[in-house]
C-alpha cells in the first residue's frame, strides 16, 4: 500500500509507534535525489499521525572529520534518541558505516512494546526484518523515498509512505 491509499489505513491514538532511522540512508537519498535535506520535525509528525510515541531512534555514523553538533543536537530537540558508531575505515582507505544490524536488534527487542513500527529506510536489507516483526504481529510502515527503496521492501511493508516534498527543506537558491 502507498500512502496515496492513507484514507483506508486505520490509525488510532491508542497505538503504540516506535520509530527507526537509517540517518545515512536518508540522508544521501535526500541529498542525491532531491537536491535537498530532511525535515525531521515533520517526518517524527508524518511517522506518529497522532498515535502514541514510544521510541524513536536515529541511528548516525560519527566521521570524525565533521562536526554534527548541531545536527545531532536538532535531533534530539525533536524527540529522537540517538544510536551512533564510528565511521570504520578499512585497510584499503574504504569507509564504512551503516547500522542495518543494529536497527533491526533495536526493532526485534521492542516490538513487544508496539504496535506499529516505521522504518525509516528504502534498504532492501530490512525485508527480513519486516516479516519477521509481522510474524510477530506488529503492523510495519516505511517511510523513504521511492526513487531509492527497494521495491519488495515497499511490498512487503503493510503501508509505505513516500517522502515528498512536504518533508523537505531546500536551501533558498536552489528553490
Amino acid at each position: 500500500m502507498t500512502a496515496k491509499k492513507d484514507e483506508f489505513q486505520h490509525v488510532s491514538p491508542y497505538q503504540r509507534v516506535g520509530v527507526f532511522v537509517d540517518v545515512q540512508n536518508m540522508f544521501y537519498s535526500a541529498k542525491n535525489i532531491k537536491k535537498a535535506k530532511l525535515n525531521f520535525a515533520k517526518l517524527m509528525e508524518k511517522a506518529v499521525r497522532g498515535r502514541q510515541l514510544i521510541r524513536a531512534i536515529c541511528y548516525i555514523v560519527d566521521n570524525p572529520d565533521i562536526d554534527q553538533s548541531g545536527f545531532t543536537d536538532m535531533l534530539r530537540q525533536n524527540g529522537y534518541e540517538l544510536r551512533t558508531k564510528p565511521l570504520r575505515v578499512r585497510a584499503d582507505g574504504s569507509a564504512k558505516g551503516d547500522w542495518d544490524m543494529g536497527i533491526a536488534i533495536d526493532a526485534v527487542n521492542v516490538a513487544d512494546k508496539l504496535d506499529i513500527i516505521v522504518l525509516v529506510s528504502g534498504d532492501g536489507d530490512f525485508i527480513d526484518l519486516v516479516n519477521h516483526l509481522k510474524g510477530r504481529g506488529v503492523h510495519v510502515e516505511a517511510i523513504s523515498f521511492v526513487e531509492s527503496t527497494n521495491e519488495d521492501l515497499i511490498k512487503s511493508v503493510d503501508f509505505h509512505i513516500p517522502i515528498e516534498k512536504d518533508l523537505l527543506i531546500y536551501s533558498r537558491r536552489k528553490r
